[in-house]
């Protein structure tokens, strides 16, 4: 297995360290911020002083190439960008504490994702169709890494696939700006220039979100190893399990738990360097 080892602020001192810890049989420096052991033994030790230090930290199986990847897979919300549309819908409507509530019960599975999504949804009823353009002209923000891992893609011929269990308003805007290959997402309903507070057609869940992938990942030819899926939420946890690599990004203890690692102080870009 390699221990890849990446923090904005790691130090060779504090990689060569978790080698050891790790039994490794070399290091060797990926950029600025990024180390790989190779030959390493995953062990919760090393875990355990890489979480202690805000370091993150991932076993892979040696041979992993960046540039064998067929599709990657990742979650809107507070992955590929900072904010929770719907939190942010929220507060123009006055609702932001009752919204963000549920969406953080939804996030750690506490309750269902199709009845957190309606119950959220139902709050915003009323609200001026204009807010949209609100929130994401004034407020989108793409997380930091976000480009360069998109870049990326793009140089390898990686496809991807943006899956949400929020809104066709902001996945398709952001599959134009970036070049996306894929999305998923729902739809609001709208009449008079106002959300209804209803949603058109089926709700897109935990498993909406893996058929999508999976559906893709058919579609390109491509087996599970050739792809890599990133989420946050427990609604992404059946998608992250059909990827040949999951990574918990910023995520809830449920996700982290699940996934073959997570990334929590490293930007999007980190993903790359997971890989040889």
């Amino acid at each position: 297995m390699n221990l890849v080892l990446q923090s904005p602020g790691l130090q060779e001192k504090d990689a060569e360290e978790a080698a050891r810890l790790a039994g490794a049989a070399g290091l060797e420096r990926v950029h600025d911020r990024c180390y790989r052991a190779r030959n390493a033994t995953r062990s919760d030790a090393v875990g355990k002083w890489c979480e202690a230090r805000r370091i993150d930290h991932a076993f892979i199986p040696e041979g992993r190439r960046f540039a064998d990847l067929r599709l990657l897979a990742m979650d809107m919300d507070s992955t590929l960008i900072t904010i929770e549309c719907i939190d942010e819908l929220g507060e123009l409507a006055g609702k932001r504490a009752e919204i963000a509530a549920i969406t953080a019960q939804a996030m750690r599975g506490e309750i269902a994702y199709p009845e957190s999504l309606r119950r959220r949804v139902s709050a915003l009823a009323g609200l001026a169709e204009g807010s949209l353009t609100r929130v994401y002209e004034e407020r989108l923000k793409l997380t930091p890494g976000a480009q360069a891992l998109i870049a990326a893609c793009k140089k390898h011929r990686v496809q991807i696939l943006l899956v949400s269990g929020g809104f066709t308003f902001f996945t398709e805007r952001l599959k134009a700006r970036l070049g996306l290959d894929h999305t998923i997402s729902n739809v609001l309903e709208v009449k008079g220039g106002r959300l209804t507070g209803a949603l058109i057609g089926e709700i897109v869940d935990a498993d909406a979100k893996a058929a999508k992938f999976r559906q893709v990942l058919s579609q390109l030819k491509a087996g599970r190893n050739e792809s890599v899926a990133i989420g946050d939420g427990a609604n992404d946890l059946k998608m992250m399990a059909a990827a040949g690599v999951s990574v918990a990004f910023r995520a809830k203890p449920v996700v982290r738990a699940q996934a073959t690692c997570a990334l929590n102080w490293s930007g999007l870009d980190a993903v790359v360097s997971l890989f040889e």
